[in-house]
């Protein structure tokens, strides 16, 4: 069975049909939200929500992480039809890069062509603490695997140019609505680690060398695929932790969860901003 047989367009199309069996008809998103560990409490901003289980969706695996729900939910955010993703496959739990980015391909066969991507991530720049919200300005691809290999899949730019892989327009729009908030943003490079190990401090250390402002386990697959189908994107990495050798405490899952749990009121309100001026 070829790639596109699995994770291309016919999958993405009988995925987004059985969305719509459970849900109902799907006005147009505005937006597509893909929501990170802890992050997924913006649900319940969603107005007339209607949510169907990863677990009905064809391809989609269920969510397996502490949270993550693991629903598409379907409504109005600020008065704009949205998409969200409450919950996403990683690669550390064995999917790869291509169904790690399928999702993506099925908001897309239910009419989204913008995509915000947010994630948990630990802090690498010495100047973030944890917290902080960081607009994703360009990502660092180390997981040694890209959501494109295979058979090119039908409506796919074969080669797509990541010369601006966060839309430039739309991280001004971040800025402007960050501002009309009150907060103070950071800005930076999210770096994508396979995981799901946390990483060592020599492994923090060869990150700031080449760049990284944050690291995570997820998002860059979703990104690729969404640029080789001409979405425009946008992102925010909620840091939640120091990355180890940053800070002298070890690292958790729980410690990510309560650091969202505190911010999460703040990225919820510069989202539902976010989409109010698109």
């Amino acid at each position: 069975m070829s790639h596109d047989a699995h994770f291309g367009a016919d999958a993405a199309q009988r995925a987004a049909d059985a969305v719509r069996r459970h849900v109902g008809p799907v006005d147009e998103p505005m937006l597509a939200i893909v929501l990170g560990s802890g992050l997924g409490g913006l649900a319940a901003r969603i107005a007339d929500a209607r949510a169907v289980s990863f677990a009905d969706v064809p391809g989609f695996p269920s969510a397996t992480v502490a949270g993550h729900a693991g629903r598409i939910i379907v409504g109005q955010l600020a008065g704009r039809p949205v998409i969200a993703l409450a919950g996403r496959f990683h690669m550390y739990e064995g999917h790869d890069a291509a169904h790690a980015g399928f999702p993506v391909r099925v908001l897309h066969a239910l009419g989204a062509r913008t995509l915000f991507v947010s994630n948990a991530a630990g802090g690498i720049n010495p100047d973030f603490a944890p917290g902080d919200l960081m607009i994703v300005t360009d990502h660092l691809n180390l997981m040694f695997r890209n959501a494109l290999v295979g058979t090119v899949v039908a409506g796919d730019e074969r080669f797509p140019d990541m010369s601006e892989p966060y839309d430039s327009r739309l991280i001004e729009l971040l800025r402007r609505q960050a501002a009309s908030l009150g907060l103070a943003m950071r800005e930076g490079v999210y770096c994508g680690l396979l995981g799901p190990t946390y990483e060592t401090p020599a492994e923090v250390r060869m990150l700031r060398v080449l760049g990284a402002d944050a690291v995570g386990m997820s998002t860059v697959p979703e990104v690729v695929v969404a640029r080789a189908m001409g979405m425009r994107v946008a992102g925010v990495s909620c840091i939640t932790n120091l990355a180890s050798g940053v800070s002298p405490t070890p690292l958790s899952h729980a410690e990510v969860i309560e650091t969202t749990a505190r911010i999460a009121t703040q990225f919820e309100a510069l989202i539902e901003r976010f989409v109010g001026s698109l």
